[in-house]
């Protein structure tokens, strides 16, 4: 069996993602993968392990009223193990809406995701939008 590139891996997880296979986008995830939140809004910070990280993203779709959505909105760009994503996400609630731009920076070790930069356009918007804990 042959590894993935780094690249394939975050197509793999981005893919996994944009077809609500949660599953799927979370084993491509290392047991020990870090995840840098950005911001100064309740779930700002690192976050570590799939229970971590879990715990995150059902938090963001709990507060966003299940409206969060990611999307790839250019091509991957990879140098070694760092795999750069355009990205675009949305979320509504009854209070606030999100819609802009950003950049995921994955680190793919063996074929699974150990460590995740996220960059947002407009991070005190995105500040607004998630809110204080």
């Amino acid at each position: 069996m042959t590894q993935q590139t780094p690249a394939a891996v975050a197509a793999d997880y981005f893919n996994a993602l944009a077809s609500g296979d949660v599953p799927t986008a979370m084993d491509l995830l290392s047991a020990d993968v870090v995840w840098h939140q950005p911001g100064a809004n309740r779930f700002s910070g690192d976050h570590a392990g799939l229970d971590g990280v879990g715990a995150l993203l059902g938090g963001m779709m709990k507060a966003s009223e299940g409206s969060f959505q990611l999307s790839v909105a250019g091509p991957a760009m990879e140098n070694g193990e760092l795999v750069a994503v355009p990205v675009r996400f949305t979320g509504t609630r009854a209070a606030a809406s999100m819609d802009m731009g950003g950049i995921d920076l994955l680190t793919v070790r063996d074929g699974k995701i150990v460590e995740v930069h996220l960059f947002s356009e407009d991070g005190p918007a995105e500040d607004v939008f998630w809110g204080q804990a």
